[in-house]
């Protein structure tokens, strides 16, 4: 509990930023051809992930049979689950998949998961160097629960590999590298989203993503989104509800009046960059 004024509000922290309060996550649509309208909007306390409100969403569009051909979301919605889960609806979730959080990766130096070859047929994994793992477990995540797969390669094989260095600290006992990765179908579904994100073609598709950040700055602007009105998160959501509908009605005068979109600021500075 985080005020005597408000149980139910709660401490966030995101991206280094921390308030007391709340999160709304809106939806919009984004054809060219038709005015941009708030669809959907889902309220939760400050502390809830938004990989935990991708599903109900998705649930809340579909019992009203607003759900899209392709859903274009931010980094935080996504994950290999949630990519078999919109598949399973009959849609595409469009978004940039989860990084590999291998040390090898985030230090961009080194074998990834990537590197390695999975055969899932022998339940085994073949290293760069050739070699191939002695040991295959199932087991849980330790912090999510999530079903996950771990690999061990052998140090007999690490040891003595010239490719060492690039691959694993030097092995102390009978194991040397290990490596976690996503069971089959969930494994596959998000490497086939890692290769399309570096395509032009799939930044040319999520660049339409940027829209939605002009629909949070008008909603801060115009309704005063970053502060809610109202006590508890009945209320408060029943606000973010008014907000959106404001928003709507907003957009859809200027549809039906032919006022064009704003484009995207220029700073005083880059328009001198450009004229120069």
């Amino acid at each position: 509990m985080c005020s005597p004024y408000d149980t139910d509000a709660r401490y966030g922290i995101k991206r280094g930023s921390g308030w007391t309060g709340y999160k709304m996550h809106l939806t919009e649509t984004c054809e060219p051809d038709a005015p941009h309208v708030i669809t959907q909007v889902a309220t939760t306390d400050a502390v809830v992930a938004d990989t935990e409100m991708t599903e109900p969403v998705h649930q809340t569009l579909a019992d009203r049979e607003l759900l899209p051909d392709v859903h274009v979301v931010d980094a935080g919605y996504t994950t290999a689950a949630l990519f078999l889960a919109a598949t399973g609806r009959g849609m595409e979730l469009l978004g940039p998949a989860p990084h590999d959080s291998s040390r090898q990766s985030r230090e961009d130096q080194g074998f990834s998961r990537a590197d390695f070859t999975i055969d899932w047929d022998s339940e085994s994994a073949v290293c760069p160097g050739g070699h191939r793992s002695f040991e295959w477990w199932e087991q849980k995540h330790h912090r999510n629960g999530t079903p996950v797969l771990k690999v061990f390669f052998s140090a007999e094989h690490c040891r003595p590999c010239p490719k060492q260095t690039w691959c694993t600290k030097p092995p102390s006992g009978r194991r040397g590298r290990g490596i976690t990765f996503l069971p089959r179908e969930r494994h596959e579904a998000l490497e086939a989203v890692r290769q399309a994100q570096e395509t032009d073609e799939w930044k040319d598709r999520y660049a339409i993503r940027a829209g939605v950040e002009g629909t949070i700055s008008q909603a801060v602007r115009v309704t005063a989104l970053r502060r809610t009105r109202y006590r508890n998160l009945p209320t408060t959501r029943l606000g973010h509800v008014f907000a959106a509908t404001a928003l709507n009605l907003i957009r859809i005068d200027r549809w039906l009046t032919g006022t064009p979109l704003r484009g995207t600021r220029t700073s005083h500075l880059e328009a001198l960059m450009l004229a120069a």
